[in-house]
């Protein structure tokens, strides 16, 4: 491959790059302008480029081909377009508020949430539907790391007189009861 050198930049460029290299926040842009310094400064060649910044001669040479092309602008990250994300803002604020409540005290015929059981919930509420891991992103973790927070009974929702089910769970065994 025959060398790409830089053509001679004007001193406002220089300065540009100067700028760009002390201050650019990211450390990939820093890099790339260090790439253009070098080959216009210094007149170096792509191959003596990649061994000081420790790249590879074809990403030196990417570079400076597409610093001709587009000037200091080129020199940033483009953006990219993925899969668009799960859940709007309104429905990642949805999780929260469910696990919040018993199941049952949503008329579920579950006691516990899971994060299946709350994505086929939250489906059946918005109509749309996200992974079981999604649901467990969107839920806020202690601040020590662990798992989401259990549901917090309110006084409303404990076993009472007039829960339908209270005399089923009155009678319960316990777990003294001898054989």
């Amino acid at each position: 491959m025959r060398p790409i050198r830089s053509s001679a930049l004007s001193t406002a460029r220089l300065a540009e790059l100067d700028r760009c290299y002390r201050g650019a926040p990211e450390a990939r842009v820093r890099i790339r302008a260090l790439m253009v310094l070098l080959a216009a400064e210094r007149g170096m060649v792509a191959a003596e480029i990649a061994v000081i910044v420790r790249q590879h001669e074809e990403t030196v040479r990417r570079w400076l081909v597409r610093y001709r092309a587009e000037g200091p602008a080129g020199l940033a990250d483009v953006v990219r377009v993925g899969a668009p994300p799960e859940g709007t803002p309104a429905y990642r604020e949805r999780p929260p508020a469910s696990v919040r409540r018993r199941p049952r005290a949503l008329g579920l015929p579950f006691s516990l949430w899971t994060g299946g059981r709350l994505a086929d919930h939250l489906a059946e509420r918005t109509g749309l539907r996200v992974s079981a891991r999604s649901v467990y992103r969107f839920l806020p973790l202690p601040a020590g790391g662990g798992h989401p927070p259990e549901p917090a009974a309110a006084p409303d929702h404990e076993p009472g007189p007039g829960d339908p089910e209270y005399a089923l769970k009155k009678r319960r065994p316990s777990a003294r009861a001898t054989i």
